[in-house]
Protein backbone atom coordinates (compact mmCIF):
# COMPACT_ATOMS: atom_id res chain seq x y z
CA UNK A 1 0.00 0.00 0.00
CA UNK A 2 1.49 3.31 -1.07
CA UNK A 3 1.71 6.48 1.30
CA UNK A 4 -0.33 9.64 0.95
CA UNK A 5 1.75 12.61 1.35
CA UNK A 6 -0.03 15.32 3.83
CA UNK A 7 -1.20 18.57 1.72
CA UNK A 8 0.58 21.49 2.48
CA UNK A 9 -1.16 23.74 5.12
CA UNK A 10 -1.89 26.34 2.73
CA UNK A 11 -3.78 23.61 0.34
CA UNK A 12 -5.84 22.44 2.38
CA UNK A 13 -9.38 23.71 1.89
CA UNK A 14 -8.25 23.79 -1.70
CA UNK A 15 -9.95 22.34 -4.52
CA UNK A 16 -6.70 20.43 -6.36
CA UNK A 17 -7.16 22.13 -9.45
CA UNK A 18 -6.63 25.73 -7.65
CA UNK A 19 -3.57 24.74 -5.34
CA UNK A 20 -0.74 26.52 -5.45
CA UNK A 21 2.68 25.35 -5.11
CA UNK A 22 4.48 28.26 -3.42
CA UNK A 23 2.76 29.26 0.01
CA UNK A 24 1.06 32.45 -1.20
CA UNK A 25 2.19 35.72 0.44
CA UNK A 26 -0.76 35.85 2.62
CA UNK A 27 -0.53 32.82 4.41
CA UNK A 28 2.77 32.81 5.00
CA UNK A 29 4.10 33.52 8.40
CA UNK A 30 0.90 33.25 9.93
CA UNK A 31 0.65 33.19 14.24
CA UNK A 32 0.40 29.75 15.64
CA UNK A 33 -3.79 29.82 16.32
CA UNK A 34 -4.33 30.73 12.39
CA UNK A 35 -1.68 28.13 11.16
CA UNK A 36 -3.83 25.65 13.19
CA UNK A 37 -7.26 26.86 11.89
CA UNK A 38 -5.70 27.17 8.14
CA UNK A 39 -4.27 23.42 8.84
CA UNK A 40 -7.95 22.04 9.58
CA UNK A 41 -10.15 20.93 6.88
CA UNK A 42 -13.57 22.67 6.98
CA UNK A 43 -15.16 19.70 8.01
CA UNK A 44 -13.74 18.72 11.35
CA UNK A 45 -15.12 22.54 12.19
CA UNK A 46 -17.26 22.85 15.14
CA UNK A 47 -19.67 25.66 14.63
CA UNK A 48 -19.85 27.61 18.02
CA UNK A 49 -23.18 27.57 19.81
CA UNK A 50 -25.15 30.10 21.07
CA UNK A 51 -24.80 29.02 24.52
CA UNK A 52 -20.97 28.96 23.88
CA UNK A 53 -21.05 31.80 22.44
CA UNK A 54 -22.24 33.38 25.97
CA UNK A 55 -20.26 31.52 27.80
CA UNK A 56 -17.07 32.75 25.77
CA UNK A 57 -18.19 36.04 26.53
CA UNK A 58 -19.11 35.84 30.06
CA UNK A 59 -15.25 34.30 30.75
CA UNK A 60 -13.44 36.83 28.69
CA UNK A 61 -11.83 34.20 26.50
CA UNK A 62 -12.13 36.29 23.34
CA UNK A 63 -9.59 34.76 21.96
CA UNK A 64 -11.43 31.46 21.85
CA UNK A 65 -13.56 32.70 18.84
CA UNK A 66 -12.34 31.78 15.41
CA UNK A 67 -13.48 31.25 11.89
CA UNK A 68 -14.10 28.18 9.55
CA UNK A 69 -10.80 27.53 8.08
CA UNK A 70 -11.80 28.52 4.46
CA UNK A 71 -13.44 31.75 5.88
CA UNK A 72 -10.45 32.40 7.27
CA UNK A 73 -8.11 31.89 4.65
CA UNK A 74 -10.75 34.57 2.57
CA UNK A 75 -10.34 36.96 4.90
CA UNK A 76 -6.50 36.93 5.53
CA UNK A 77 -6.83 37.35 1.34
CA UNK A 78 -8.71 40.10 1.37
CA UNK A 79 -6.99 41.94 4.52
CA UNK A 80 -3.54 40.79 2.31
CA UNK A 81 -5.19 43.02 -0.41
CA UNK A 82 -6.62 45.75 1.60
CA UNK A 83 -3.09 46.65 2.91
CA UNK A 84 -1.71 46.93 -0.79
CA UNK A 85 -4.55 48.73 -1.95
CA UNK A 86 -5.16 51.27 1.03
CA UNK A 87 -1.67 51.02 2.95
CA UNK A 88 -3.64 49.52 6.02
CA UNK A 89 -7.31 47.87 6.95
CA UNK A 90 -7.69 50.47 9.14
CA UNK A 91 -7.43 53.13 5.76
CA UNK A 92 -10.00 50.71 4.17
CA UNK A 93 -12.17 51.00 6.67
CA UNK A 94 -12.15 54.57 7.15
CA UNK A 95 -12.69 55.64 3.65
CA UNK A 96 -14.82 52.96 2.73
CA UNK A 97 -17.08 51.01 5.46
CA UNK A 98 -17.84 54.23 7.75
CA UNK A 99 -16.99 57.38 5.57
CA UNK A 100 -15.50 58.98 8.15
CA UNK A 101 -13.19 61.93 7.72
CA UNK A 102 -9.65 62.41 9.44
CA UNK A 103 -9.49 63.77 12.50
CA UNK A 104 -11.98 62.02 13.96
CA UNK A 105 -14.04 63.89 16.19
CA UNK A 106 -17.30 63.23 18.65
CA UNK A 107 -20.04 65.64 18.41
CA UNK A 108 -21.46 64.81 21.67
CA UNK A 109 -20.16 62.56 24.86
CA UNK A 110 -20.31 59.05 24.30
CA UNK A 111 -23.77 57.37 22.71
CA UNK A 112 -25.15 60.80 23.28
CA UNK A 113 -25.48 61.80 19.34
CA UNK A 114 -26.38 59.01 16.17
CA UNK A 115 -24.01 60.66 13.91
CA UNK A 116 -20.84 59.29 16.11
CA UNK A 117 -21.72 55.98 16.03
CA UNK A 118 -22.14 53.43 13.05
CA UNK A 119 -23.38 49.81 12.96
CA UNK A 120 -22.50 47.32 10.50
CA UNK A 121 -22.10 43.67 10.01
CA UNK A 122 -18.95 42.13 11.01
CA UNK A 123 -17.43 41.71 7.58
CA UNK A 124 -16.06 38.46 8.48
CA UNK A 125 -17.69 36.15 11.02
CA UNK A 126 -16.46 33.85 13.46
CA UNK A 127 -17.78 30.59 12.60
CA UNK A 128 -21.30 30.49 14.42
CA UNK A 129 -24.42 29.05 14.34
CA UNK A 130 -25.88 31.01 11.12
CA UNK A 131 -28.96 32.04 13.61
CA UNK A 132 -26.47 34.68 14.76
CA UNK A 133 -25.49 37.80 13.86
CA UNK A 134 -22.88 39.33 14.58
CA UNK A 135 -22.48 43.17 14.33
CA UNK A 136 -19.99 46.22 15.13
CA UNK A 137 -20.41 49.31 16.64
CA UNK A 138 -17.91 51.80 15.65
CA UNK A 139 -17.83 54.96 17.65
CA UNK A 140 -16.02 58.58 17.07
CA UNK A 141 -15.70 58.91 21.28
CA UNK A 142 -13.29 57.02 23.12
CA UNK A 143 -14.52 53.31 25.08
CA UNK A 144 -12.05 54.29 28.32
CA UNK A 145 -9.59 51.54 28.89
CA UNK A 146 -8.24 50.36 32.34
CA UNK A 147 -4.46 50.57 31.56
CA UNK A 148 -3.73 48.02 34.49
CA UNK A 149 -6.63 45.39 32.93
CA UNK A 150 -6.58 45.96 29.42
CA UNK A 151 -10.11 45.93 29.91
CA UNK A 152 -12.77 48.41 29.89
CA UNK A 153 -13.11 51.10 32.91
CA UNK A 154 -16.59 50.56 35.07
CA UNK A 155 -17.62 53.30 33.46
CA UNK A 156 -17.53 53.05 30.18
CA UNK A 157 -18.71 49.49 30.51
CA UNK A 158 -21.90 50.63 32.34
CA UNK A 159 -22.07 53.18 29.00
CA UNK A 160 -22.15 50.27 26.89
CA UNK A 161 -24.76 47.81 28.71
CA UNK A 162 -26.94 50.97 28.68
CA UNK A 163 -26.37 51.72 24.80
CA UNK A 164 -26.73 47.53 24.09
CA UNK A 165 -30.19 47.31 26.31
CA UNK A 166 -32.08 49.97 24.63
CA UNK A 167 -31.04 49.73 21.00
CA UNK A 168 -31.34 45.63 21.06
CA UNK A 169 -32.65 44.42 23.90
CA UNK A 170 -35.84 45.87 23.89
CA UNK A 171 -35.90 44.36 20.04
CA UNK A 172 -34.68 41.27 20.62
CA UNK A 173 -34.84 40.45 24.26
CA UNK A 174 -31.52 40.69 27.02
CA UNK A 175 -31.35 37.04 26.87
CA UNK A 176 -30.83 36.53 22.81
CA UNK A 177 -28.19 39.52 22.73
CA UNK A 178 -24.50 39.76 24.61
CA UNK A 179 -21.64 42.19 23.84
CA UNK A 180 -17.84 42.09 23.89
CA UNK A 181 -15.01 44.29 23.19
CA UNK A 182 -11.24 43.05 21.73
CA UNK A 183 -8.09 43.24 24.16
CA UNK A 184 -6.15 45.57 22.39
CA UNK A 185 -4.01 42.61 21.68
CA UNK A 186 -6.58 41.01 19.98
CA UNK A 187 -7.95 44.22 17.31
CA UNK A 188 -7.76 43.58 13.94
CA UNK A 189 -8.36 47.46 13.59
CA UNK A 190 -6.53 50.23 15.65
CA UNK A 191 -7.27 53.46 15.88
CA UNK A 192 -11.05 53.27 15.32
CA UNK A 193 -12.95 52.61 18.98
CA UNK A 194 -15.65 50.00 18.31
CA UNK A 195 -17.07 47.03 20.18
CA UNK A 196 -18.93 44.12 19.10
CA UNK A 197 -22.88 42.75 19.15
CA UNK A 198 -24.46 39.67 18.65
CA UNK A 199 -27.84 38.62 18.36
CA UNK A 200 -29.68 35.17 18.29
CA UNK A 201 -32.88 34.98 16.02
CA UNK A 202 -33.14 38.62 15.51
CA UNK A 203 -35.55 39.78 12.61
CA UNK A 204 -33.65 40.26 9.54
CA UNK A 205 -36.00 43.65 8.94
CA UNK A 206 -34.85 44.92 12.18
CA UNK A 207 -31.28 44.30 11.35
CA UNK A 208 -31.76 45.81 8.08
CA UNK A 209 -32.82 48.77 9.36
CA UNK A 210 -29.96 48.98 12.71
CA UNK A 211 -27.61 48.36 9.67
CA UNK A 212 -29.01 50.57 6.95
CA UNK A 213 -28.83 48.27 4.86
CA UNK A 214 -25.48 47.21 5.22
CA UNK A 215 -24.27 44.12 3.61
CA UNK A 216 -20.97 42.29 4.87
CA UNK A 217 -17.85 42.28 2.29
CA UNK A 218 -17.71 38.14 3.52
CA UNK A 219 -21.03 38.45 1.47
CA UNK A 220 -19.75 40.47 -1.71
CA UNK A 221 -16.40 38.81 -2.32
Amino acid sequence: MGSTMPLPYWQINVPASQRETPCPPFLANLNPKDLSIISTPDALYCTITWPEVRKIIAENRIDAFQRVPSDLRRYLAYNWKLKKEYGSVMEFVLSERLRWKEPIRAEGLPFEKESDIKILYNDWPYGIDERIVHLVIWTKFELEDDPLTDDLTEKARREIDDFVDETFGRKVGKENVIWFKNWKSLKSVHAVEHFHVMLYNADPVFIEEITNGDIPLSRKV
